[in-house]
């Protein structure tokens, strides 16, 4: 008998035993299918800091600083990674926690094993998927502070930024009890966790800082734009995985989530290079890039609520009023946010939430979470709510933050540091030496 049972399973097609598994697993509330989806999204979300933005800021800035773009990076990935393992997934996502923040009986995840679920998946991929996330955001902010800051207020600052404003509004907006979630805001994968709360910071960084030795006056153009067109790349494919990974399953959600997606990034880029076209004459390879990352943060919040129709209204207006903003913020205003993070990704992320309100459930809708949406008026007091409030929390506690690190280490670079650029004076290396 035994030999027989051995024999048929030495023969036994692969369809049969994944059969099997997948019949074991959905009885223990596991979903393979799922699992493999968030898996997969998890290692594109990381892909878009690393090597994505990494590449991305680092071909914006001169050949002085691009080692030190980089390092900052990589270094945020390490740093973030180990804080939401201490304490930061916890305070985001921790049961029995307020509206206002989660709870610490998960501090050091305790009680996250091979066992434990989050819904039909692993909560270790829960865990990982949300700390890609916890790395992208403060990365972000780099293009506030670029090519000035020294890098010890740096890693400062993101530590502290990252527990004392990502994981509180990360609670208020994705945890069940979040204060926002329970209002009905409505926010599908980081307009305003992710985009606003770094566009605010990067702002505040901006005009806290002051701008750069010699701004607006020198010329300072990007050092390797083939460099910055290959992370933007990395930066769209990086992208299916945070809007059409939010949809925490592999089902038709994630399918719309990243057909909408597409069609925002593409949007975007139309809309960003055709305004460049009509304003200066030419297209830019750099115009069409960051109409690209408009469209692709504009459309996040909106896209797991959104249909096709929708996503290129949303894409297009990104690349409009993004454009716009941009050229008001350092023509006008003359704030030196190095990288565009607040224009691009600030008002891309106000822009989306707002949009979210008022084309949900319309134009071939998904629908996500109808059963909140009362009215597109009541929606967009419930979106203005919650931006707004992301809002001021991150700029008063990102304005105390740098505040308080001036004091103790100082901020900021000396004149002549600056000059002779990030990558020597921090890190003693230079990332060209022929």
């Amino acid at each position: 008998m035994i030999s027989k049972r051995r024999k048929w399973l030495s023969v036994a097609p692969l369809s049969v035993f994944l059969a099997l598994a997948s019949a074991t697993a959905q009885a223990d509330g596991l979903d393979s299918g799922d699992t493999a989806w968030m898996l997969t999204s998890t290692a594109l979300v990381l892909f878009m800091t690393l090597p994505g933005l990494a590449l991305f800021y680092g071909g914006l800035v001169r050949t002085k600083n691009i080692l030190s773009v980089l390092m900052q990076c990589f270094a945020i990935a390490c740093m973030a990674s180990v804080l939401w393992f201490i304490v930061g997934y916890t305070m985001a996502f921790g049961e029995d926690g307020s509206g206002w923040l989660g709870g610490f009986g998960k501090i050091f995840l305790q009680g996250v094993d091979t066992d434990s679920l989050s819904g039909s998946y692993p909560e270790t991929v829960f865990v990982m998927f949300q700390m890609t996330f916890a790395i992208i955001t403060p990365a972000l902010i780099i293009g506030g502070y670029a090519e000035r800051i020294r890098f010890s207020a740096m890693m400062l600052f993101s530590a502290l930024w990252l527990l004392l404003v990502y994981a509180p509004v990360a609670h208020w907006v994705w945890s069940g009890d979040g204060w926002l979630a329970q209002r009905g805001f409505m926010d599908f994968a980081g307009g305003g966790v992710v985009h606003v709360n770094a566009g605010v910071a990067a702002l505040v960084a901006a005009i806290y800082m002051g701008q750069r030795k010699g701004f607006p006056m020198t010329p300072m153009p990007p050092h390797n734009l083939a460099m910055t067109v290959t992370g933007a790349c990395m930066l769209w494919v990086g992208w299916f995985g945070f809007n059409a990974g939010s949809a925490l399953a592999a089902n038709g959600s994630a399918g719309m989530a990243m057909l909408v997606t597409h069609i925002g990034a593409a949007a975007g880029s139309l809309a960003w290079m055709a305004m460049e076209w009509l304003r200066f004459g030419k297209p830019s390879v750099l115009g069409i890039v960051t109409g690209m990352v408009a469209g692709l943060g504009t459309i996040t919040p909106a896209s797991g609520f959104v249909g096709p129709a929708g996503a290129l209204i949303i894409g297009l207006l990104a690349g409009v009023i993004c454009f716009w903003a941009t050229q008001i913020l350092k023509r006008r205003f003359e704030i030196d946010d190095s990288l565009d993070v607040f224009p691009v990704h600030g008002v891309g992320g106000f822009l989306g939430l707002f949009m979210t309100a008022v084309l949900a459930n319309k134009l071939g809708g998904q629908g996500f979470l109808s059963e909140k949406i009362t009215s597109s008026g009541q929606q967009f007091i419930e979106q203005l709510i919650g931006a707004v409030s992301i809002a001021l929390w991150c700029g008063v506690v990102s304005l105390v933050l740098f505040k308080v690190i001036d004091m103790m280490v100082g901020l900021r670079v000396s004149e002549e540091q600056e000059t002779e650029g990030l990558d020597i004076t921090q890190h003693d290396e230079r990332a060209y030496n022929g």
